[in-house]
């Protein structure tokens, strides 16, 4: 194995790409930041700010083209409010904002913006060349952006991403995938199911790639209920140095991040000892080597060399570990179920009586809305509606509201995850508004475990199954011999429970 171009660097968490009640969206920017900060390390709260090509008004569509613009002018009137509030609230080495503000675009594909510093000004570019020319002015006056192509599967001329507007000099990543869909390819995980159409093989991340450009990996939710980084819909992991607005910018620039769906996986990927994001030479050979730590049991880890499977790790290549007197693990316990449209408050002690909880992972999700047209938002109404209360080594405390799943293959639970390191004789226990379940490690360890607070359609918990320690954390090195000169690769990462990462690429050129 080769020196770990890791070691200095520590994995962060963020959302790039969500929305709130300060554009057209719902839920106070005051309960988005206090939702991300449940559960990221950094986030932009971009609202909706302009559309240029915005189709011509017709009978069909006038409620679209309505509630766009009245976005865009409740963003324009608070814009310097935003702006205080996000400085207010931003917490240098702990939690850091990022101000932003996204231009849609039917001909080249959205964009969100990113300004490095606390302040800046919402723009209105006639087109996404235009935004660039406008960025490399600021840039030359010492202020830095970044514009994110996002949902970029879209058909060209649908605000998909036409690949030849794209430039790296202000869009270091491209976004894989939000609750809009993945954009990896032409068949994957999680298709575009939105109104606005299916995704097409021209605008993915492959065909950009094949394109030759140079780009990493983010995920990022695009919610439009207040709550940045709702589990299961997009997140960002960088590789930085520190929680610093300095050091993250660094990181992303570097393209040394990936994009996750949900779970916090660690993943760290090396080709030749360059990581992730990097641009190396062309070598006759090159030495991959993969490290993950699963937020639970890892199914497959593939490499993709040049938009194709080069190599397919799964759970039989992984070695068995000897069994020891103490467990390293992870237990993720959901809350939901129940009737459709109906919703639960849950107050929670999830805990362990023997050993000790090592990490605790919120999983909360915000609402499964988007347009204003699905919903209202009444007068005071708080979209902050899960949090950790208090946390030890034995145990932690939460709130938090579920809903009914609107559909049967739609999850819409609420969770947390707990890394524990106990005996498989202790018990792991949850008190949920008053009632106690509890069960042993081993028994967990075999296979789920659920129960309701009442008889028939009543919200129920699950304890989900607590993986062995050697399904959690995988260490993998392989040589590729076949020198097919310059290309990229990267890592995608399947897990159990169908959540997922990519690591950004790293490219090989010639003349780098």
């Amino acid at each position: 194995m080769s020196e770990d171009p890791y070691s200095s660097l520590k994995s962060l968490y963020g959302d790039m790409h969500n929305h709130c009640g300060i554009s057209y969206g719902h839920g106070s920017l005051e309960d988005a930041l206090s939702n991300a900060q449940e559960q990221l390390d950094f986030v932009s709260i971009t609202g909706h700010a302009h559309w240029p090509d915005m189709p011509e008004p017709s009978e069909r569509i006038q409620y679209i083209i309505d509630f766009h613009e009245e976005g865009f002018a409740r963003l324009k009137s608070v814009w310097n409010e935003m702006l205080e509030t996000v400085r207010d609230r931003n917490r240098e080495g702990e939690f850091v904002v990022f101000p932003g503000f996204e231009v849609h675009s039917c001909e080249s594909g959205d964009r969100n913006m990113l300004y490095k510093d606390l302040d800046g000004e919402i723009l209105y570019p006639e087109n996404i060349p235009d935004l660039h020319a406008q960025l490399q002015a600021l840039r030359e006056a010492g202020k830095d952006s970044i514009a994110q192509p996002h949902h970029v599967g879209y058909r060209t001329g649908t605000r998909g991403i036409d690949w030849n507007t794209y430039d790296p000099a202000f869009a270091p990543f491209v976004e894989m995938l939000s609750m809009h869909g993945c954009s990896e390819s032409s068949e994957n995980t999680r298709p575009f199911l939105h109104s606005m159409g299916p995704s097409d093989y021209d605008s993915t991340i492959q065909s950009g790639l094949a394109r030759g450009h140079v780009f990493g990996f983010s995920g990022g939710t695009d919610h439009h209920s207040g709550h940045p980084g709702s589990y299961g819909h997009g997140r960002t992991g960088v590789w930085a140095k520190s929680c610093t607005r300095d050091d993250i910018w660094e990181a992303l620039y570097a393209r040394r991040m990936y994009a996750l769906t949900g779970d916090r996986i660690d993943l760290k990927f090396s080709v030749n000892g360059a990581p992730m994001g990097a641009v190396i030479p062309v070598a006759s050979k090159q030495q991959i080597e993969i490290e993950v730590e699963g937020g639970t049991a890892i199914d497959w880890v593939d490499v993709i060399k040049n938009g194709r499977l080069l190599r397919r790790f799964s759970q039989p290549d992984i070695a068995d570990q000897e069994e020891t007197e103490l467990i390293r693990t992870k237990i993720h316990l959901e809350l939901g179920w129940g009737a459709k449209h109906r919703s639960a408050k849950w107050d929670v002690e999830l805990g362990v009586d023997g050993g000790r909880l090592l990490n605790v992972e919120p999983r909360f999700r915000g609402l499964e809305v988007v347009s204003p047209a699905e919903r209202n938002t009444e007068d005071g109404e708080s979209f902050y509606r899960s949090k950790i209360l208090n946390q030890n080594d034995r145990a932690v405390t939460f709130e938090s509201f579920s809903n009914g799943n609107a559909t049967n293959s739609t999850s819409a639970t609420q969770g947390v995850s707990i890394e524990v390191e106990m005996p498989r004789d202790a018990k792991v226990y949850a008190v949920m508004n008053g009632i106690r379940a509890e069960h042993t490690l081993s028994d967990l360890m075999e296979g789920a475990r659920s129960g309701s607070l009442d008889h028939t359609d009543a919200p129920s918990w699950r304890f989900n199954r607590a993986p062995r320690p050697e399904e959690l954390n995988w260490k993998l090195a392989f040589e590729d011999t076949d020198d097919g000169g310059e290309g990229n690769y990267y890592v995608r990462v399947r897990q159990t429970n169908d959540q997922w990462a990519w690591s950004s690429p790293v490219f090989l050129r010639e003349d780098s």
